[in-house]
């Protein structure tokens, strides 16, 4: 039971602690390249931890819709889409190198967090050889090509203006 409610917990305030940096997020200009990554992020995080867990490298004992979804939505629709916008908007003029080393400061605080959550409740499973470097390898490197996206979609936008 204690186990039980230590999930709802960590779910209601990882919900509380995101809902208000979404809304936080969506209030700065320009929202079209906050949407575009928010929008490329959460489907890309549904296609790629579908496959993840199919492959039986990850569970969700504890989850959304469970008869529907084997995935974590809220971590895929909901967490680290905004982690993503935040860290679009925190590098929006930044050069390669400085968007590099900035990536860490989003991706090591997931890793964390999805660590913690493997080892004190049952949000998340780790198996088959699973560990925290693989989610910080695909957290860091996805975090990249959907910042390299927008500013690709910037790019295009103003040279058709």
């Amino acid at each position: 039971m204690k186990k039980i409610k230590t999930n709802q917990q960590a779910l209601a305030a990882l919900c509380v602690l995101f809902l208000g940096l979404l809304v936080y997020a969506f209030r700065r200009p320009p929202r079209k390249d906050w949407m575009l990554a928010y929008l490329f992020n959460a489907a890309s995080n549904m296609a790629i931890d579908n496959v993840v867990v199919n492959k039986g490298y990850i569970e969700y004992p504890v989850r959304l819709f469970p008869k529907i979804f084997e995935t974590h939505l809220l971590f895929n629709l909901f967490y680290y889409p905004t982690a993503t916008i935040l860290y679009n908007q925190m590098t929006y003029r930044d050069k390669p190198l400085h968007q590099l080393y900035k990536v860490f400061i989003f991706s090591v605080p997931l890793v964390f967090i999805e660590a913690w959550a493997n080892a004190n409740t049952k949000l998340v499973k780790w198996k088959k050889g699973w560990r925290w470097y693989h989610t910080f390898l695909g957290i860091t490197i996805k975090s990249l090509i959907t910042r390299w996206i927008v500013q690709l979609a910037r790019y295009i936008t103003s040279k058709e203006e």
